[in-house]
């Protein structure tokens, strides 16, 4: 039985297998608000054969968004759209899941099919927060956070935690790399605070902990806790692999239960080398050296890949991006290449063989 499939248990959440489906950004929403696209892509995955279900990053305030069509979890409107999409992943055998995210100095921007860059003042272009003034790249500088904003902030990520539930979402991942606001205040390259929320890893770390730590309260032992990090910065000075294991440890004492690994963003112009698998190894190596469960994501598209990554023991599950992208039914394509039945939807039994 090859590893891929095994069911795995945390807390009190069943996953069928470790395929799970990334957090995508489908810019697609009107004032945070999901609609019939969302519940077309996310279930689709979900009948075809994931895990895991994971909704794209979903902003914990408005000035959060990276764009003005982002999905959000500030208000009960946005809870009750949420509602029947993840009855629907459940229904059809996969976890429900959605990242919480705040974009920080990187807001505020148009979707990539638009280009992407900052909005003008006469598209609506908000203020944007960040732990300091420090633009990425071009874009307009950021407002440095005050301390009572700070603690706004913690409060935001709770108050979504708490309407993802009554959403009915069984696994909340908190967004802390790709250069969003968290990161940010993660990594030197950043964070130029003189506070206690700036300087050496304890005070950077302080605000990401704060906001773990309060989320766990809130979210029932019964329910997962994931963490995205980017593992490295990629760039001198930066955020390191050795920071990640260190943080990584902090996060699975407060409850934490899996990091899922990605890296950079925090700085544009960085030479990343993508080739396939290029994040595994430091899924494994937070996995061994933090005892803490962990994703795998980042060009895993082939089923014996994946197969490898976790029978290997390098991570407990593979996150994948384009490749179900590509083809919803991933999964269950996956199972036929490696040898396994598993159960396909009623409606689709005709097409199995």
């Amino acid at each position: 039985m090859p590893r891929l499939f095994d069911p795995l248990t945390i807390r009190g959440t069943a996953f069928r297998n470790r395929i799970f489906v990334s957090p995508m950004c489908q810019y697609s929403s009107r004032d945070g608000v999901p609609n019939a696209w969302h519940l077309v892509h996310l279930g689709s995955r979900a009948v075809g054969g994931a895990a895991l279900v994971m909704v794209e990053a979903t902003s914990v305030s408005p000035e959060g968004r990276i764009t003005p069509v982002d999905s959000g979890l500030w208000s009960p409107d946005q809870a009750e759209a949420f509602r029947p999409i993840v009855e629907f992943v459940a229904a059809r055998g996969a976890v429900p899941g959605v990242q919480l995210a705040h974009a920080g100095r990187k807001a505020s921007t148009r979707a990539p099919w638009e280009g992407g860059l900052p909005l003008s003042e006469s598209e609506g272009a908000w203020e944007t927060l960040a732990p300091s003034a420090v633009p990425f790249g071009r874009y307009p500088p950021p407002r440095a956070l005050t301390g009572n904003e700070i603690d706004e902030i913690v409060r935001q990520f709770v108050a979504s935690a708490r309407l993802a539930l009554a959403a009915g979402f069984r696994v909340v991942e908190l967004h802390m790399a790709h250069g969003y606001l968290l990161h940010e205040f993660l990594s030197p390259l950043a964070n130029r605070r003189e506070d206690e929320y700036g300087g050496g890893f304890e005070n950077r770390a302080r605000l990401p902990l704060r906001v773990a730590s309060a989320v766990r309260e809130v979210w029932p032992p019964s329910r997962p806790l994931f963490v995205r990090i980017s593992a490295t910065d990629w760039a001198e000075g930066g955020w390191t692999p050795e920071d990640s294991v260190r943080f990584a440890r902090e996060l699975a004492a407060i409850g934490v239960d899996l990091i899922d690994c990605s890296s950079g963003g925090i700085i544009p112009g960085v030479k990343i080398p993508a080739v396939p698998g290029y994040q595994v190894e430091f899924a494994a190596r937070v996995r061994k050296e933090a005892g803490i469960a962990t994703g795998a994501v980042g060009l895993i598209t082939e089923p014996e890949q994946a197969e490898e990554i976790v029978a290997s023991g390098k991570a407990d599950a593979v996150l994948l991006g384009r490749a179900v992208l590509r083809d919803p039914y991933w999964p269950l394509h996956a199972a036929r290449a490696l040898g396994v039945d598993v159960a396909w939807p009623n409606q689709y039994l005709r097409a199995k063989e």
